[in-house]
């Protein structure tokens, strides 16, 4: 090897690291803990009948990744929904749950689980008389922080007319809805 091209291969090297950092992910280099019944960011969000705290942000994750622990006081849920971009998982911590995932219907107790791909049309209700808790996970997280967000400014209670109120949302958010909320 001739000696100049032996001395340019560390600055070539060192570039190529350079670069290769340049493009990674923003992701914080440490974890973090978020208490019981707390959000990451100290928000309140009351959205439909429940709390949702978030517990990883996708501001954590650089968008890969979104968690919600939701307490849910109300049945019920929202409509049968498609996520263009996003896989969702539902975890059951207590109380009943309604998942439906395509044409399936699943009732989940605590520990159970569902997952729904992304592009099939999916939802979710309570169903026990008293307190429910469900983790929400969200693979890619999207823009569905920022949804939840603008969600928990309309409404507090489930609206019946939820589906009028969250269709412009839902679509501004890679959502659609494709059907009511689940009866039960």
């Amino acid at each position: 090897m001739e000696r100049r091209l032996f001395l340019q291969l560390p600055l070539v090297a060192s570039v190529l690291t350079a670069q290769a950092k340049k493009n990674e992910p923003d992701r914080p280099n440490k974890g973090f803990k978020v208490g019981a019944k707390k959000d990451r960011y100290q928000e309140e969000l009351l959205i439909m009948g429940g709390l949702f705290d978030c517990k990883v942000s996708s501001k954590d994750t650089d968008g890969d990744l979104l968690i919600y622990d939701t307490i849910r006081h109300s049945k019920g849920g929202p409509p049968v929904h498609l996520h263009y971009s996003q896989d969702e998982w539902f975890y059951v911590i207590k109380g009943d749950f309604l998942v439906q995932v395509g044409q399936e219907k699943f009732t989940l107790s605590a520990g159970d689980s569902a997952f729904a791909p992304r592009t099939i049309p999916h939802t979710f209700a309570k169903i026990s008389e008293d307190e429910g808790q469900m983790l929400i996970l969200f693979q890619p997280a999207g823009t569905m922080e920022d949804y939840f967000s603008q969600v928990a400014k309309i409404s507090k209670e489930i609206p019946k007319n939820q589906e009028e109120i969250l269709k412009d949302l839902y679509t501004s958010h890679g959502m659609k809805i494709v059907g009511p909320p689940l009866k039960f």
